[in-house]
């Protein structure tokens, strides 16, 4: 058993947050460690924002996890931010330092990265182009990652041009724009696909993307896990190619945030997936 000097206390905030299944994820970890503490969902609507941050260290909080709406105007609410957040322009994990200030960055792009790791070894953004679809906050997670791990070329496309160009312009680098009308020709040689939007996600309709271009040994990734197979990812499976749902980065974004709340290294284990997944599919059914 895991010894630690007080019980442990972090949570998430977001509006709404009751379908997030990061309590569920912290808990496993706290059972397995065998730590006493708590992972809470915190209700916080946009205009409580700055409140709910600065109560947390009066609280006994560590730290707390930021989704949507809250990841973008965060900013403006923490004492300091690393060079990623400020990159991203978004906050996904808050920590309280000793001396009550807040401190903010950003673990997606490492939970993007590991998961794909973690389902093709020896991956690498560098074996080849990638195409990336949307510019919304998790793309500019997903582009600052491939960016980092050495993509020779993205292709960026998304149907409002501008905000991709915007994302270009912001991060340099090998990021070419494309019009939206020609994102299945962008398949042709691409190494990676990451669909970085909303679509195929329950309630949405699927992302319309042809990929008879794509080659059968590119990796298909798309960061929505609900449900576990989007129409882009059974498409992909369908024709043999390797797929990675987004369940895995919120799984491995955990991990860098235990480290800076607790000085403690979880693990992502095929255990934890499991029960993830059974609690998605679950709630589908339901």
């Amino acid at each position: 058993m895991t010894r630690h000097p007080r019980p442990l206390l972090a949570g998430v905030m977001g509006w709404p947050v009751l379908h997030s299944r990061s309590p569920l994820m912290h808990k496993h970890w706290m059972t397995e460690m065998g730590l006493k503490g708590a992972y809470v969902p915190l209700a916080i609507p946009p205009d409580g924002l700055e409140t709910a941050l600065r109560a947390l260290p009066a609280l006994g909080f560590a730290g707390c996890n930021l989704t949507i709406p809250h990841k973008q105007a965060a900013l403006a609410f923490v004492d300091e931010i690393d060079a990623t957040a400020h990159r991203i322009g978004a906050i996904s994990c808050v920590a309280v330092r000793p001396d009550g200030s807040l401190f903010g960055t950003n673990n997606d792009w490492i939970g993007f990265l590991e998961n794909l790791r973690q389902a093709r070894r020896g991956w690498t953004a560098a074996a080849g182009p990638a195409v990336v679809v949307g510019a919304g906050g998790g793309a500019r997670a997903i582009c600052h990652a491939l960016l980092q791990d050495g993509v020779p070329e993205l292709r960026l496309v998304n149907r409002n041009r501008s905000r991709a160009e915007a994302l270009a312009d912001a991060f340099g680098g090998p990021i070419r724009v494309h019009d939206w009308a020609d994102r299945a020709s962008l398949l042709d040689g691409a190494a990676l696909l990451v669909n970085c939007t909303s679509l195929g996600m329950v309630g949405n309709p699927p992302l319309d993307l042809p990929l008879a271009a794509l080659s059968r040994a590119a990796l298909v990734a798309d960061i929505v896990y609900t449900p576990l197979a989007t129409p882009l990812i059974e498409a992909a499976r369908a024709r043999g190619n390797d797929t990675v749902n987004g369940l895995g980065m919120l799984l491995h974004q955990g991990v860098p945030a235990w480290q800076l709340w607790f000085g403690l290294t979880p693990v992502v284990s095929e255990d934890l997936r499991r029960r993830l997944e059974g609690d998605i599919r679950n709630a589908l059914a339901g």
